[in-house]
């Protein structure tokens, strides 16, 4: 089940630490190097201790990380959300739980020669922006646990 849901533990021999030290270091995860989305504090309306949030509206696309610290447990519940172009063009459609996707965006200028190129101007892996929330749970010693419905 744990492969289903993206569930991920530390490596042996690494101490958990305190919760304060968990929620301080996905909060630095904010703003780092190479992120793309944004980490706050989650509300009541969240259901969630924190939420990593991304928004692409040239794309269509929404992504949000509702994550609980469970300190008992030394485990982070994790709830990936996703909303995206729908397959028939129609609208959005939703989507929730780990999908490894990529999504890309090109454009087709004229080269020096005339003649259009297929030129990429936009990249984005759904790895990319979770890696960094999980980095910073397992190297705390942390569990990173999907869910699917409750966080």
């Amino acid at each position: 089940m744990d492969r289903w849901t993206g569930t991920r533990h530390p490596r042996s021999g690494v101490a958990a630490r305190p919760a304060s030290e968990v929620r301080a270091a996905l909060l630095a995860v904010n703003g780092g190097p190479g992120v793309r989305f944004v980490v706050r504090e989650g509300g009541p309306e969240d259901g969630a201790d924190l939420v990593a949030e991304f928004e692409y509206p040239a794309l269509d696309l929404t992504f949000k990380t509702r994550m609980r610290l469970h300190a008992a447990a030394h485990e982070v519940r994790v709830l990936e959300e996703r909303w995206e172009p729908a397959v028939d063009g129609t609208g959005r459609q939703y989507g929730r739980g780990v999908a490894d996707k990529v999504y890309r965006q090109w454009e087709t200028p004229r080269g020096p020669d005339g003649r259009r190129h297929k030129v990429e101007t936009f990249r984005l892996s759904t790895q990319n922006l979770r890696a960094p929330l999980q980095r910073a749970v397992l190297d705390a010693g942390w569990t990173w646990r999907g869910v699917l419905f409750k966080v």
